[in-house]
């Protein structure tokens, strides 16, 4: 059987890709879940919508406890020492 492959192409050179989880990435990212946490979400689109919604949450929390941050004792608020939990 003769070779039909080009002179130029150096077959010595070429590395094997691993197989598996180890293998080389070309722009995505896997992300690997726990089973339990797994158990919960059907496939990749529930998790990112999961994740989605608490980004917005997080977001939004972080806006709302800027908005309402304590007067300072300079600007005339009133010392208390009563702590409510």
């Amino acid at each position: 059987m003769e070779d039909e492959l080009r002179s130029e192409y150096d077959l010595k050179s070429l590395m094997v890709r691993k197989f598996g989880s180890e293998r080389k990435s070309f722009g995505n990212t896997t992300i690997r879940l726990e089973p339990d946490v797994a158990e919960v979400f059907p496939n990749a689109d529930a998790v990112n919508e999961a994740l989605r919604f608490l980004i917005r949450v997080v977001q939004k929390n972080q806006v709302s406890a800027l908005t309402k941050q304590p007067h300072s004792f300079s600007e005339g608020a009133q010392y208390s020492s009563d702590k409510v939990f």
